[in-house]
């Protein structure tokens, strides 16, 4: 764990709790741009394709994208991340990014991550036909290190939903296009708070640093969906990652909201 620790010092600024849009098909490329990641995303999924990396200006710095992209085959990631994974030659630690098969909750980490330092895990409540928060934790100490990132996003939540109460609670009122939106809003993040108190099953991934036999057992575990090795990673910071979620079975495709229930006739 010390080692990871170090090592991201060395290559990785602060970037406190980082979550990003990724994604990787057969391939990845690095592409140009100056944000490279936010605090926490309202989209599941975006575009990449894996190819020939372009030359950059260092200036703008560039970003490795890990993961699907929306539209792409679940399992040809699947098999790809094997495959990788098993001509992962000599026992050099890499940085990997695991696919968990269902949501865990945060005392189910430490025996399927074990014998791999762990850098942050991703998740989410999931919440039947809502596109919850995506949120990256950082997690070196499995569980303490998740339970009180777990804390934290509660906290926010709470605040979340109390600010849109306090929107349609304006003397002035709420515009009537924003009244659905606000009242969707609170319900969803007083849930979502509620569900990170209490320490949900709701870890979907996790960041990874270890040598290839490690890896190669934690792909082996029942909980583990693929390890994906990331042999070009040459800065944390400049990674952004997009890990399917359990649901997504088939196709890399954005969670539906549940349509709205028709009134009576």
């Amino acid at each position: 764990m010390k080692q990871l620790q170090r090592l991201d010092q060395r290559i990785l600024p602060p970037i406190g709790d980082v979550l990003a849009r990724i994604f990787r098909g057969a391939q990845r490329l690095r592409a140009f741009t100056i944000v490279v990641g936010v605090v926490a995303v309202t989209a599941t999924l975006l575009a990449v394709h894996r190819g020939d990396r372009p030359h950059s200006d260092p200036s703008l710095g560039d970003v490795l994208r890990v993961g699907v992209r929306e539209g792409d085959s679940i399992p040809a990631y699947v098999q790809a991340g094997k495959d990788e994974l098993a001509g992962l030659p000599g026992d050099a630690p890499v940085y990997a990014l695991v696919s968990f098969t269902a949501y865990l909750a945060p005392e189910r980490l430490a025996p399927v991550l074990a014998d791999v330092s762990v850098s942050s895990v991703f998740a989410r409540v999931p919440l039947p036909q809502t596109q919850t928060e995506l949120v990256r934790l950082g997690a070196y100490k499995l569980p303490d290190d998740v339970v009180t990132a777990m804390d934290s996003t509660a906290a926010r939540k709470s605040e979340e939903a109390r600010h849109y109460r306090d929107l349609l609670a304006r003397p002035d009122g709420a515009p009537a296009d924003a009244r659905e939106r606000y009242v969707a809003g609170s319900i969803v993040a007083d849930k979502e708070a509620t569900a990170y108190r209490e320490h949900c099953s709701c870890v979907y991934a996790a960041v990874v640093y270890a040598g290839p036999a490690a890896l190669r057992a934690v792909a082996a575990r029942p909980e583990t969906r693929v390890v994906d090795p990331i042999t070009d990673l040459q800065r944390l910071d400049r990674t952004v990652f997009l890990p399917p979620l359990p649901e997504q079975a088939t196709v890399a495709v954005p969670i539906r909201e549940a349509p709205a229930s028709p009134g009576p006739s």
